[in-house]
């Protein structure tokens, strides 16, 4: 069941998260025993920006294919991840539970305590499929929740993409031995062209391989069908023509927000490779790397979409298109690299929804409201006629695809424990226009307006005239963390310094106030 939105602007005994989803897809009916219900793509990028689409302007990126999905469908631009890192990520997208929910507040994965996505969509009459890089659960979780797994990674040796790749290319060696002559890292920030032919790429190599899935899957039953690519997470190695395009570029600037010590910080980085000066020729492959395996895997997805919708169309059902992502890319914004940070390029993830037009779904809408992985799992069981004996967090957004002036939520909480180093651990709110953060380890604060600062290149949280507009997100922190037990929450104050763990047993249960 999905719980209505609370006066405090979270869902009872959960926390809440923002982002940036596209959706494509139909409606429906709770509750049917056997399903009824519409053909399900999910298109998971990983580690994709929110803000790299050519339909919100980027400055050089080019995703036409995207563009007409959200241009068809729907937009959600302030979609968020509720922990930025692959891991939760995942765990709260299969399972429709905030961090704070399932005790997943970090860089640490536990078998699933409720059934996922997949496995309830399973269990209602679809063929589940996942194409791609896994889940990145620990193996206590098997499949997922998946019937069936084809999977491809950029740094797993002997599995399915590996064994085609030493096929294809015997002298290669594989995937990892590619990587490391090519002098080029699974996260770090080098960039470099792919040095094989294009068929070869595991991009396209997904892609050919969800093909196969879309033509040999059992027209009687409705298929889900995760599209998972590596791209564009590193290494950054995409084809020649897209590298070399980017290259060529008038490349824009990472942000530069006032609040950082830009003299801490080193062209070289730190241990962990998370603070960095990314600048001259280092900042400019890393970009064409990054923006070029964007272009390159949008430029893929068009014939699987086309195939997917003939299929469907075929068979007499609807069709919905989901394209989201884990997380996103600091790319230099700041001085950080890779995710695990609450600001716009980590936390920000794109969102379309788009479905065929039986399902009255609205075309071409883009709603600043603040929205999360979480949602994706209760709105698809909406979408499949179907529903989860286990607790969501999450809000069925069916309103809002069909133009509704759904209220979604007043606010979202998102997080993440220690990952790259104590300091880099945050709590965070936002209601899609303004956005706090609070820094456990120190009781560091920022303060954003997205609107007039999408950068995040301001930091109101020092300006004495947002002094009270301040006060009102920190107190809407000390009552989302009251109960937390670590104690960050206390007689109406925040509690710095407060121990953190990545895995949380202790944390409020989907019956606790």
């Amino acid at each position: 069941m999905v719980e209505r939105l609370g006066r405090r602007g979270f869902l009872k005994g959960a926390a809440v998260v923002g982002g940036a989803a596209l959706f494509c897809g139909s409606s429906a009916v709770c509750g049917a025993e056997k399903t009824g219900g519409a053909d399900i793509l999910l298109i998971m990028p990983d580690q994709m920006r929110g803000d790299c689409l050519s339909v919100l302007g980027h400055p050089v990126v080019r995703t036409p294919v995207l563009d007409k999905l959200a241009r068809e469908g729907l937009l959600f631009r302030r979609a968020y991840t509720t922990v930025a890192s692959c891991i939760p990520a995942r765990y709260a997208l299969l399972t429709g539970l905030y961090p704070q929910t399932s005790g997943v507040v970090g860089f640490r994965a536990k078998p699933f305590e409720t059934p996922t996505l997949p496995e309830v969509l399973g269990k209602s009459g679809y063929s589940t499929v996942l194409v791609g890089r896994n889940m990145h659960q620990p193996a206590a979780s098997k499949s997922c929740g998946y019937d069936k797994r084809i999977l491809g990674s950029t740094y797993v040796g002997g599995d399915d993409y590996d064994e085609f790749l030493k096929r294809s290319a015997p002298e290669t060696g594989g995937i990892r031995k590619l990587v490391k002559d090519l002098g080029v890292t699974f996260n770090y920030w080098q960039g470099k062209e792919w040095p094989l032919a294009d068929r070869l790429h595991p991009t396209e190599w997904v892609v050919a391989e969800s093909r196969k899935v879309v033509a040999e899957a059992d027209a009687d039953r409705p298929l889900f069908l995760t599209t998972s690519f590596y791209a564009p997470h590193p290494p950054l190695f995409p084809p020649r023509k897209y590298f070399d395009k980017y290259l060529k570029a008038k490349l824009p600037a990472p942000a530069h927000g006032d609040w950082v010590d830009w003299g801490s910080l080193s062209v070289k980085g730190d241990r962990n490779g998370h603070r960095i000066l990314l600048e001259g020729e280092t900042l400019r492959a890393c970009q064409a790397g990054y923006f070029g395996l964007i272009e390159h895997l949008d430029s893929q997805i068009s014939s699987l979409i086309e195939d997917f919708k003939s299929r469907s169309a075929k068979a007499g059902r609807s069709w919905v298109i989901v394209v989201t992502s884990d997380h996103g890319e600091m790319l230099g914004d700041h001085g950080y690299f890779r995710k695990c940070e609450p600001y716009e390029g980590s936390a920000n993830i794109p969102f379309i929804i788009c479905g065929s037009k039986d399902l009255g779904f609205k075309s071409g809408l883009r709603i600043n409201r603040a929205v999360c992985l979480e949602d994706i799992m209760p709105t698809l069981l909406s979408v499949a006629k179907t529903t989860s004996a286990g607790h969501i967090d999450g809000v069925n957004l069916l309103p809002s695809l069909r133009g509704g002036g759904q209220a979604i939520r007043q606010w979202l909480h998102f997080e993440h424990a220690p990952c790259y180093s104590q300091q880099q651990a945050y709590h965070a709110l936002t209601d899609g226009r303004y956005k706090y953060i609070w820094r456990p380890l120190d009781g560091r604060e920022h303060l954003f307006d997205l609107e007039d600062d999408p950068r995040e290149e301001k930091d109101l949280s020092i300006d004495v005239s947002h002094k009270a507009l301040l006060e009102r997100w920190r107190m809407r922190l000390v009552e989302r963390l009251a109960k937390r037990p670590e104690g960050f929450s206390k007689d109406g104050k925040l509690v710095p310094g407060r121990p953190y763990r990545a895995l949380n047993a202790g944390t409020l249960s989907p019956k606790s106030g």
